[in-house]
């Protein structure tokens, strides 16, 4: 059965409401929701009768569209899952839905050598590679690493769309150094992945002089739009932001060094072949095989953390700060060893 798109999103944005437990749910209050959901994608004043939702949710209940979906009325007027952790998101699809996927699969490879399409590297094979395993029932061909236990996943659509759309967020957020989450108005740029985790930069406010902030998906606990506040479009720009930046946290321009490191002959051709930077450059080749290059970044966390990925086949050499910082963190735990192997001999 064809599903037109309006329907598909009434569908996803019951389902949203529903799977959220810690409000009830009337039949004006999904209404609402749908009304403003399709406001927001179609970008015109949209009004969802009560007659249409009362048969999307019909709809979700009956095996019509695969969904069987556990909707009850309790109280005679508030709806929910009888089942907390349903989602329609989590059904198998149907047969008809993975010959629109191959079909759409076969339609991008056309274009995969088109420039416009450069920058997806590996994206419509992986794309492909679940299409075949799905219908095949074969393993993989193609494994990623993936953290089943992975928070934060389930905003990423919600937080796209305010973004594409520029709609202010209100997010309950808790750091892992706070106490308690505090809300927070939140003016959304991007979205960003970084070490198979995903971060929201953008402003808490909509003054310039504020600066941006990066927000770990895994760290919100509830988010929702805020129509009442005027967003402010600062023309951010990700690709400028993050220039002499590895990972996330962007500093300062006191914080931007030329760094210079040796890595042995062993490990050279991965530095070669996989750049730290893209400022990187080889400065010299020595006798033993190893090299000496350049990068220009920030000093930050995840810098410090890729060069102690390397452990001793790779050296700081320049600035002096870092070689010693880095120095003092493989002596520190050089001594967690030495600790544990004397109370193991005692």
């Amino acid at each position: 059965m064809a599903i037109n798109k309006n329907a598909l999103i009434r569908y996803k944005t019951i389902d949203k409401c529903l799977q959220n437990h810690y409000r009830q749910w009337t039949l004006d209050d999904l209404i609402e929701a749908c009304s403003d959901s399709l406001n927001e994608y179609e970008g015109r004043e949209i009004n969802v009768s009560k007659r249409t939702i009362q048969l999307d949710i019909q709809m979700m209940r009956s095996d019509k569209l695969g969904y069987n979906a556990p909707i009850e009325v309790y109280q005679r007027k508030y709806y929910k899952y009888a089942e907390e952790d349903f989602s329609i998101t989590d059904i198998p699809i149907t047969e008809t839905d993975m010959s629109v996927l191959s079909e759409t699969v076969e339609m991008l490879k056309q274009f995969k050598d088109f420039s416009l399409f450069s920058e997806l590297g590996g994206i419509i094979q992986r794309l492909e590679d679940k299409v075949y395993t799905e219908r095949t029932k074969q393993s993989s061909i193609i494994h990623l690493d993936k953290n089943e236990n992975l928070k934060g996943l389930e905003h990423l659509d919600t937080l796209y769309q305010a973004i594409l759309k520029k709609i202010v967020l209100k997010i309950t957020y808790k750091s892992f150094k706070a106490r308690q989450a505090n809300v927070m108005t939140f003016h959304p740029f991007i979205l960003k992945e970084f070490n198979n985790r995903w971060f929201l930069v953008g402003k808490p406010n909509s003054k310039s002089k504020q600066p941006v902030v990066t927000l770990a998906l895994d760290r919100i606990i509830a988010l929702d739009y805020d129509t009442s506040i005027e967003y402010v479009n600062h023309n951010f720009d990700g690709d400028i932001y993050y220039e002499n930046t590895i990972g996330v946290t962007v500093m300062d321009n006191h914080s931007l060094q030329d760094i210079v490191m040796k890595i042995d002959r062993k490990n050279a051709p991965y530095v070669i072949t996989k750049p730290f930077h893209h400022s990187q450059k080889v400065i010299e080749t020595l006798e033993d095989g190893s090299i000496v290059f350049s990068i220009k970044v920030h000093l930050n966390f995840e810098l410090e953390r890729l060069i102690m990925g390397f452990g001793e086949t790779l050296e700081v050499l320049k600035p002096r700060h870092l070689r010693k910082r880095i120095k003092n963190k493989f002596e520190m735990g050089s001594k967690l060893y030495f600790k544990n192997n004397n109370s193991r001999n005692h």
